[in-house]
């Protein structure tokens, strides 16, 4: 089945030429990982750039059975964006087969994440600039520390723990080790 794969743009227009070379290339991602079902690329052009260089701006999330990869690249033409992304994800896909495939031979599935990243600091702190909203699937610590790592995230991640049934924090600490944050409800 193939993968299927939306496109966003805000900011800029959508041409033929563009979606075609967009489709043409997300659609080759199948080849690297079988199991990926659908791709979601938001295109958009910031003018808020501090470079021009950095204002054509290429996010490209997949999705599959247990994986979630999530990348972005910022260039000064959107093609080169789109390219750029793409190596990103590749790595990321060979990254995710070297350790599904080698250390993970017991046959078990990782959870399917729905998360989004989290905008960076607040202007100002008693106002909320701005909110995501994600989805929390049930994994296990070991599997959380796995999504963590190719996400990409450095500093935390959120996840609905499965074996205790709270929502905990996944961080890193300032010596570079994991803490684990258990919710409680009092």
């Amino acid at each position: 089945m193939p993968i299927a794969i939306d496109i966003h743009v805000r900011e800029m227009e959508l041409d033929d030429r563009l979606k075609r070379y967009v489709d043409s290339r997300v659609s080759k991602l199948e080849h690297y990982l079988a199991i990926l079902d659908e791709a979601t690329v938001e295109l958009r052009y910031a003018r808020t750039a501090r470079s021009a260089e950095d204002r054509q701006v290429a996010q490209l999330t997949v999705r599959g059975k247990g994986v979630l990869l999530r990348a972005e690249q910022r260039t000064g033409d959107i093609y080169a964006s789109v390219d750029a992304v793409l190596a990103k994800i590749q790595r990321q896909i060979d990254k995710y087969k070297g350790r599904r495939f080698r250390a993970r031979g017991d046959g078990r599935k990782m959870a399917e994440v729905l998360s989004e990243d989290f905008g960076e600091g607040l202007e100002d702190p008693d106002q909320i600039t701005r909110r995501k909203r994600f989805h929390l699937v049930p994994m296990s610590e070991p599997e959380a520390i796995e999504q963590m790592s190719l996400l990409g995230y450095e500093d935390f991640f959120i996840f609905y723990n499965g074996d205790t049934s709270e929502v905990n924090v996944l961080y890193r600490r300032l010596d570079g080790t994991l803490g684990l944050i258990e919710s409680e409800v009092v």
